[in-house]
């Protein structure tokens, strides 16, 4: 008698999930580990509705505000943004997804900050680099010298501001 066999493999969301070690590397000789990705986050204030500081690190990089994955914080003086990394890093690389719906030039002069302190917010931390420019709902990769610290902060300085930030990830050496 001849048999049969049918098997099925049914894959669940959330099921499959890749391992990575600390010794794997990118292509920048990074680790590939966001280490943003659900990490606590703060900002100075919130836009009501969708703009939770926590969508930046969602892993949702969506740039249409509307569908709730980006950040927004109220127009004020040198809005800020941050994440804690729940333990000190030699940070080398932020990539940042701008908003893509509209207000893309808003990100313009945001400085991405990296260090131990909570001082001002930690918005006195060691500049790592200076976002000039991000087309709306493109994403740029910022690399620079490795600077040690536990929180990166994104801020936007000047008067009547908005920082709006559709994902943020951050990558050691």
């Amino acid at each position: 008698m001849d048999v049969l066999a049918i098997f099925l493999l049914v894959l669940l969301p959330g099921l499959c999930v890749s391992s990575l070690t600390d010794k794997e590397t990118d292509f920048y000789g990074s680790t590939s580990r966001n280490l943003a990705l659900g990490a606590k986050t703060d900002q100075s204030s919130t836009f009501p509705f969708f703009g939770l500081a926590k969508h930046a690190v969602d892993g949702n990089s969506n740039s249409n505000y509307f569908l709730g994955s980006c950040t927004h914080t109220f127009m004020e003086h040198s809005p800020w943004w941050r994440v804690d990394l729940g333990g000190v890093y030699k940070i080398s690389r932020v990539t940042i997804t701008n908003r893509g719906d509209c207000c893309g030039e808003w990100i313009s002069g945001a400085q991405i900050r990296i260090g131990n302190s909570l001082h001002m917010n930690g918005n006195n931390n060691e500049l790592a680099a200076t976002v000039w420019s991000i087309p709306n709902g493109h994403t740029e990769t910022f690399t620079f010298k490795p600077i040690e610290g536990q929180y990166v902060n994104i801020v936007l300085p000047g008067m009547f501001r908005i920082l709006i930030l559709c994902e943020v990830e951050v990558y050691r050496i």
